[in-house]
């Protein structure tokens, strides 16, 4: 199976693996797909928020508590979800995000497409209900399903998608676990204290079908997508930069051929 992240080899037989991520990739701009998956030209990666990781890992670690007691955490409670922490021994694969995840091949398209979960929780029916972790500071923290980013929603549909792919009942309402730092105590005190809310978030995986169904198109076909339109409206500014970057070079190139 090939490994995700690698170019696409239209000429190998062998699945081509897709994070959840490169899907949310080519949802945002075909282009930067396109130059990613099979010209292995990636987009400049941000900053490490080691810190939100560390949130993460935490909270993994809390929910596992009550997922070996099978008892509901009180954050569920507050929130009057009737369900515990999902207790199956594959938890740990997938939440591998960068080996294994929860993984689908999709016939049709010969791509094996893979996801890292941060939590389930399961209901006494015995569905599934996909939980995603995030963390930040602001002075007013997330609070409803408008202050979600669309790459927040769209990841929750696509794990939800994985999962009933795989042949579980899951939820159409999912929960992100929003922890927000709380900037206004008098001193840190070496410190740190955050706000927790549930939000949650009921949408449809509809779309991810026909979303996959394009993207093997795209990795087929040797027309060049055009620049993808980003969530503020514009064009893409990773599209923009390469552009603006390779005419201005290009500029240069001629003016020292005409010296």
């Amino acid at each position: 199976m090939a490994r995700a992240g690698s170019i696409f080899d239209p000429e190998s037989k062998a699945p081509f693996t897709l994070s959840r991520s490169k899907i949310d990739l080519f949802c945002e701009c075909q282009r930067c797909a396109y130059l990613d998956l099979k010209l292995g030209v990636k987009r400049v990666s941000g900053p490490s928020f080691t810190l939100n990781n560390a949130v993460d890992e935490l909270f993994k670690r809390e929910f596992d508590i009550h997922r070996a007691a099978k008892t509901t955490h009180p954050l569920m409670k507050s929130y009057g979800i009737d369900a515990v922490p999902f207790d199956d021994p594959r938890m740990d694969e997938w939440r591998d995000a960068l080996r294994r995840g929860i993984g689908y091949l999709h016939k049709p398209t010969n791509l094996y497409l893979r996801g890292g979960i941060d939590d389930v929780w399961v209901t006494p029916t015995g569905e599934l209900i996909i939980v995603d972790y995030k963390a930040t500071s602001k002075k007013v923290g997330p609070s409803t399903e408008d202050d979600l980013y669309d790459s927040y929603k769209r990841q929750m549909e696509i794990y939800q998608w994985l999962f009933r792919m795989n042949g579980f009942t899951v939820s159409p309402t999912g929960y992100f676990v929003y922890a927000n730092g709380n900037s206004d105590k008098e001193a840190f005190y070496a410190k740190l204290e955050f706000d927790i809310v549930l939000i949650p978030y009921t949408g449809s995986d509809a779309w991810v079908e026909g979303a996959v169904m394009d993207l093997k198109k795209m990795l087929v076909s040797d027309d060049i997508p055009p620049i993808g339109v980003a969530f503020g409206g514009g064009p893409c500014d990773y599209c923009t930069y390469r552009e603006a970057a390779g005419k201005a070079l290009m500029a240069v190139h001629k003016k020292k051929r005409r010296a």
